[in-house]
């Protein structure tokens, strides 16, 4: 089974329209398609951004916020990071790679291609949601 790390900005997405970042959520996760690693500190993350006044436009987003990280909480693998990054010069996204370092993953997947610039992290590949969903999802 896949082992995948998800930045927090796919799990946003997820909640507000019906896209790639949905779709990974709801016909993969959610349904025990791949393994979703976290660790505290992404589940801090998560928390925090989700819960963040700015989403209150979007209907039913809390509500469905919390449905999910329930889901999350639940179905996903928790790792303790051992090492500790310089690679991203968003140094708070570090801890994406550290996660994927010491958990092993497969994938990160990640819309940010402003900050996580390339393609692979040791065996990890760093990919959009849409190339996840159009190369790399689970049969």
């Amino acid at each position: 089974m896949q082992r995948i790390v998800i930045d927090t900005n796919v799990i946003v997405s997820s909640l507000i329209q019906r896209n790639y970042p949905y779709l990974i959520i709801n016909d993969f996760f959610l349904e025990n398609k791949f393994q979703l690693c976290v660790s505290d500190e992404l589940l801090t993350e998560y928390y925090e951004v989700l819960a963040r006044p700015k989403f209150s436009k979007f209907q039913d987003f809390f509500i469905k916020a919390e449905s999910l990280l329930a889901d999350i909480e639940a179905k996903s693998i928790k790792f303790i990071p051992t090492i500790k990054l310089d690679l991203i010069s968003d140094k708070d996204d570090n801890m994406i790679l550290e996660l994927a370092d010491e958990c092993k993953a497969d994938f990160v997947i990640t819309g940010n291609t402003t900050d996580f610039t390339f393609s692979s992290y040791k065996e990890t590949k760093i990919i959009t949601p849409k190339e996840y969903w159009e190369i790399y999802k689970p049969d």
